[in-house]
């Protein structure tokens, strides 16, 4: 029995973060056999947007299912042409972790025990096909990201954005967007404020949907002290993902957003 996934609708309205009052101004390789129930057609055509699902339920995270996620959201390519999100059960526990695939207009399916970034990337080279997805050249670029984030976690940020750069020339079929927005932070880091802008808006061309994309940007524009488009590229996100308002890290920026803009207002 084919299982629905539902799909994840990107808010529509803006937001405004009413910082601070301002003027106007313009804006700036071998086949997998997957383990499966429910129809499906493998190589989807380049216009169907697909929607993965893996389940994060206990007996699945028991099973790698969070690593899982986290592998098929390195590797894929960004949304719209893949929207990779966790779920609830799929059923079959035990045999997980669980993935869900479905393709508009060809069926949903269920994949069991995708425990491995390899297993990973095979899935998604069965259902977009070899030509469009090398599974392989996918790998080899996330192995030399993890090593990027392991040295930008240490401190190592020169280090870090050699590597991230190394990744990008790679010519991975997915995850560049976050490979480029991870370079970003590491560029922040060194100073290169300017390439860290570029990075960022390489990431937004990429995946303009990605709402990290445009914090990326924001940060970037932020520390160049361009305070009023950081606040844009801020509420971008947002309207992407109104539910980063509640989180820390969004906070964060928006107290120290608030306290360069009342700085300025101030001196003007």
């Amino acid at each position: 029995m084919a299982m629905a996934v539902p799909g994840v609708a990107a808010a529509s309205r803006s937001y405004s973060l009413a910082c601070t009052p301002r003027p106007p101004a313009p804006r700036r390789r071998g086949p997998i056999t997957p383990r499966r129930r429910g129809p499906i057609t493998p190589h989807a055509s380049a216009e169907a947007s697909i929607e993965i699902r893996v389940c994060t339920n206990r007996t699945c995270v028991r099973q790698g299912g969070r690593e899982v996620l986290a592998a098929l959201g390195g590797l894929a390519p960004p949304p719209p042409r893949i929207e990779v999100a966790s779920c609830g059960c799929l059923g079959r526990c035990g045999a997980g972790p669980n993935v869900a695939a479905s393709v508009p207009g060809r069926g949903t399916a269920v994949f069991a025990h995708v425990g491995t970034a390899a297993r990973a990337a095979r899935l998604l080279e069965h259902l977009l096909g070899a030509a469009e997805f090398d599974a392989d050249a996918g790998l080899a670029a996330l192995a030399v990201r993890e090593k990027a984030e392991a040295a930008l976690a240490e401190g190592n940020a020169a280090e870090a954005e050699a590597l991230f750069t190394e990744s990008i020339g790679l010519n991975a079929p997915g995850g560049l967007h976050l490979v480029y927005g991870s370079r970003c932070k590491a560029r922040l880091v060194t100073g290169d404020t300017a390439g860290a802008l570029a990075d960022a808006e390489e990431a937004i061309r990429i995946a303009p949907k990605f709402p990290q994309c445009h914090l990326s940007r924001g940060d970037a524009l932020f520390a160049i002290g361009e305070y009023y488009s950081a606040e844009d590229a801020y509420g971008d996100a947002l309207v992407l993902d109104p539910s980063i308002r509640r989180s820390k890290s969004f906070k964060a920026r928006l107290e120290k957003l608030r306290e360069k803009l009342v700085s300025v207002s101030s001196s003007s």
